[in-house]
Parts: structure tokens; C-alpha cells; sequence
């Protein structure tokens, strides 16, 4: 494992949720394990929870943390190959990540879609080129179409929540004034295929995700029919992948509120945060004793401190 891009990059994901959770029992059981190494933790986009987890997850395992917004402290980059730098992009990928290797033993990026090329979007420039230039392992923090460590800390969030039967898991589309990236649905999809559940996709038409990640996953165009008998109802929006980057619909008629949840087993509720009140979700779900919501965002530290651990491990 010489960097953490996807899930698939794991060795064993079940090893991996098996240390997350011993980790969460026991923070510190490996806290000289990376003494007088030191994480860099660059950040293109803005971050709550990936940001304090992942550092947080470094410290418990004595890394040094360094951590540099390129959105108001860095150079601008450039990303291709045999250009003429007249623009505002002052630092070429090659030379910064070749620096940043020299003062870092790991690298952990943050960079979304732009959501106006799928096409440069799917080719995950920033991150791969990083870990093309860098000699030290890279880290997705969240990708343009990937965000592996939200997936890893959901399957923790699910696996401190068992059923007594197999259980039903929905990944349902829900309503944003914005244009949001597919990364965190499309992470969950692929967590969801090596779990033993009932799992299910509810969207409207032309919301559908990208078919070579859904593969064969049942895909509900009614929110309702999809919601019966659920278990764990995991609510994200993503814009259009048919037609990238689109917002096709904003009305409420997919926010999810106390009557949908009707529906379902008395269902857990998830989101990955952060989520529009009343837009997303209604208060009476999201303040509800089923929501998982803060649980999730605390299970992000040691699904963090587990991928860094097995890092630390395989380099």
C-alpha cells in the first residue's frame, strides 16, 4: 500500500474497519508510531471534520502535523505538462510535490470537482498528480470523485449498530440549492459492496451515479418505495452525472422529514456533514435519537488513524 487514493487501495478493508474500531477503543495504543515523522496536510477546498479528524488521528499517532491552504497561502499550481506559465499559476505540481516530499513523510490532499469537466473531474488531476511527483504516500482527504475515509468511518458508524437480520441500507438523493460533487455517494456505493445488507440507491431521473460504480445496485426513482423497511437511511445530494455538474431539480419533495421515516424500521439515520437544515434534512430527523450524524463525524479520527496506521505499516 503505497498510497490511500480509494478504498481499493486497502490491503483488507475488513482489517482496516477491525483496527478502526480496536483504535477507537484505544487511541494510543500505537502513539509512538510515527514519532518524529511528520504529515503534511494540504487543503484545496474547505474542510471541518476531514481537517481536525485527520490531524487529530496523526497526533494519536505521534505525527507533527503541517497543514497549508492553497486557496489563500499557497502558489497557485499548474497541473499540465509543458506549458508556458504566463497565467496565475506561479508553481508547477512537479517541483511542489517534490518540496513538499522533502519535508513531509506523508501528504494528505483535499481537492473537489469542478463539476464543469467530468472528463478532467474523473482523471483526479490534483491527487494523482501528487502522487505521480511525490515520493512520499499520498492520502485522499476527498477527491473530485472519491472520499474513502467518510466511507471507511460509515462502515464503522454501521458496524456499532448491528441488526439482528440482514439489514436494509438506503443511499437516497436529497435536495441542495448547490451544485455537490458525487464523491461522497459514490465512496459509500463502493463501501456498501463489501458489506453483507440489503443495500438501495433512491434518486430522481437524472440523478442516477455513475453506472461502472453502481453496477448492478438496485436504483429507486420513487423515494418512498425505496425507504420501506429500511434500516439505515444515508441521506446526500449530488448534482447530474448524465449531464455534469446540473442542477435538474431544487423543490423539497425529496428532503427527507418524519414522515418519510415512517416508512422505514424506526431507521438510523446518516449524513456526512456539513447539511442544510430543512433543506436536506428536517430538524425532526436530524434531532432525532436515531440520527448517527456526530457519531459519524467522530468515527472520521480513527478511520483516519487506521488508514494512516497501515500506511505507516505497508511503506
Amino acid at each position: 500500500m503505497n498510497n490511500f487514493i480509494s478504498l481499493a487501495d486497502l490491503p483488507d478493508f475488513d482489517e482496516a474497519l477491525a483496527l478502526a474500531k480496536s483504535l477507537k477503543k484505544d487511541p494510543f495504543a500505537f502513539e509512538q508510531h510515527a514519532k518524529r515523522k511528520t504529515l503534511g496536510l494540504l487543503f484545496f477546498n474547505p474542510s471541518l471534520r476531514t481537517r481536525l479528524s485527520t490531524q487529530k488521528a496523526a497526533q494519536n499517532l505521534g505525527f507533527n502535523t503541517m497543514i497549508m491552504n492553497f486557496s489563500n497561502e499557497a502558489w497557485a499550481l499548474e497541473f499540465e505538462d509543458g506549458t508556458e506559465m504566463r497565467g496565475i499559476r506561479s508553481e508547477h505540481v512537479r517541483e511542489a510535490a517534490a518540496v513538499v516530499s522533502q519535508y513531509c513523510d506523508m501528504v494528505a490532499i483535499r481537492a473537489f470537482a469542478s463539476l464543469s469537466d467530468k472528463e478532467q473531474d474523473e482523471a483526479e488531476v490534483v491527487l494523482n498528480n501528487f502522487a505521480q511527483y511525490a515520493s512520499i504516500p499520498v492520502i485522499n482527504m476527498e477527491s473530485a470523485t472519491g472520499h474513502p475515509l467518510q466511507a471507511l468511518a460509515d462502515a464503522l458508524t454501521l458496524s456499532e449498530h448491528p441488526t439482528a437480520h440482514k439489514p436494509k441500507v438506503v443511499l437516497t438523493w436529497a435536495p441542495h440549492p448547490k451544485a455537490l460533487p458525487h464523491a461522497v455517494g459514490n465512496s459509500f456505493t463502493q463501501m456498501m459492496q463489501t458489506q453483507e445488507a440489503n443495500f438501495v440507491i433512491a434518486n430522481p431521473e437524472g440523478y442516477d451515479l455513475d453506472p461502472r460504480i453502481t453496477k448492478n445496485i438496485p436504483v429507486f426513482h420513487n423515494q418512498e418505495e425505496a425507504l420501506k423497511d429500511a434500516d439505515f437511511v444515508y441521506a446526500k445530494n449530488w448534482c447530474s452525472y448524465e449531464n455534469y455538474g446540473a442542477i435538474l431539480r431544487t423543490d423539497d419533495a425529496w428532503m427527507l422529514d418524519a414522515e418519510k421515516m415512517e416508512l422505514t424500521n424506526n431507521a438510523k439515520f446518516m449524513h456526512c456533514l456539513p447539511v442544510r437544515r430543512n433543506i436536506v434534512v428536517a430538524d425532526s430527523v436530524l434531532d432525532h435519537p436515531n440520527s448517527l450524524v456526530i457519531e459519524q463525524a467522530n468515527n472520521r479520527t480513527f478511520a483516519a488513524q487506521a488508514v494512516l496506521k497501515t500506511l505507516l505499516d505497508h511503506v
